[in-house]
């Protein structure tokens, strides 16, 4: 296993998942594009008073190796040049993260995302992550991890400090992943001269409305929210939620300031 050096690097949380693969592809595309390193980390819980220690250890520890040496394998398998360093650590997988988090230029986890989870339909770590993280945070729903061809970037234009953060956070996805992109207001145009390569449909959003892009029928594969949501992305109830964020079947980046 690599450490981790001085350098930043796009850390994914790997617990063995199909969504966690997701996530490490996703990243892996973002690594390529920041000129990065992509960290993939693995958490063993620790257990209170466990009673074989050396064996559930050693356990943990081989259940960990596989975990990323699958991941590892998915994303070498893009047949992209990136570099790949991987970590075993102890402790709550939420806490470990958010730590991982200040020295990372992003952070990548899976999430099911059920639609019968009615409380913390992104899971309980990604949801500590949105709140707590010290870095931009893109949560992956298994089986739809953002990628070209497969769906619009979506974001909403509003009066918060971060906006233009994550309004060009949305444009650079799209740049990248070569998707077209859906603001949600009316304050558009500084915007669309500074992208003049990325398709960009506009929607009215409603005050109050949860369902503002109804008639948007085309499929959605990433929302880009700014910090003022992060809280309401940690507590997140299905279906009044953020008005992006009703597309329960996509991807979420979150913009930290």
């Amino acid at each position: 296993m690599t450490q981790q050096g001085e350098s930043k690097s796009v850390v994914v949380g790997i617990d063995g998942s199909q969504a966690a693969i997701d996530a490490a592809i996703w990243a892996g595309e973002e690594a390529i594009s920041r000129d990065m390193p992509l960290r993939l980390v693995y958490v063993c819980p620790v257990k209170q008073a466990p009673s074989k220690p050396a064996e559930d250890l050693r356990w943990n520890v081989e259940r960990a190796e596989s975990a990323l040496r699958r991941a590892e394998a998915q994303v070498q398998g893009m047949q992209k040049l990136v570099q790949v360093e991987s970590a075993i650590l102890r402790g709550r997988p939420d806490r470990v993260l958010i730590d991982e988090s200040r020295e990372a230029a992003m952070m990548c986890v899976g999430s099911a995302g059920s639609e019968r989870v009615t409380r913390m339909p992104l899971g309980s770590t990604a949801a500590a992550l949105a709140k707590h993280a010290q870095c931009p945070v893109a949560i992956a729903r298994t089986g739809c991890a953002p990628q070209p061809d497969s769906g619009w970037i979506a974001a909403a234009i509003n009066d918060e400090p971060d906006n233009d953060a994550v309004v060009h956070q949305a444009m650079q996805q799209a740049r990248l992943r070569k998707a077209p992109v859906l603001l949600i207001d009316r304050r558009l145009n500084s915007w669309v001269r500074r992208y003049p390569d990325v398709h960009v449909q506009t929607v009215a959003a409603r005050p109050g409305a949860t369902r503002n892009v109804e008639h948007h029928r085309e499929p959605i594969q990433l929302v880009v929210v700014g910090s003022a949501d992060a809280d309401h992305l940690a507590r997140l109830v299905l279906p009044d939620c953020h008005p992006v964020l009703r597309y329960a079947n996509c991807s979420v980046l979150l913009v930290l300031r």
